[in-house]
């Protein structure tokens, strides 16, 4: 299992942003998709948005417009610059890169 480093969770306002990192202690190999989930207090993991090794990006519904997510193939990392946030985006954040996983970030959006 690739260790994967995440940052940039924190405590924000309605309305603020926050960027999220994740990179991999190693190099993976190969062609794989990136992406965040989240899970919100008491729900189920949701996917947040997906970026394929060529720049193609997915996101979901609520957060599109809002989150824009991008890669660095060369650090083996994936970001998500989040703006506009709202306190239902208040969830542990986790990164995704081919099939490892991060260990969580928390954001909290409160006033």
């Amino acid at each position: 299992q690739v260790q994967l480093a995440e940052s940039g969770g924190g405590s924000v306002q309605p309305g603020g942003s926050l960027t999220l990192s994740c990179a991999a202690a190693e190099r993976i190999i190969g062609f794989y998709v990136m992406g965040w989930y989240r899970q919100p207090p008491g729900k189920q993991r949701e996917l947040v948005a997906t970026i394929t090794s060529r720049g193609s990006t997915n996101y979901s519904d609520s957060v599109k417009g809002r989150f824009t997510i991008s890669r660095d193939n060369a650090k083996n990392a994936v970001y998500l610059q989040m703006n506009s946030l709202k306190p239902e985006d208040t969830a542990v954040y986790y990164c995704i890169l081919g099939t490892h996983w991060g260990q969580g970030t928390q954001v909290t959006v409160s006033s």
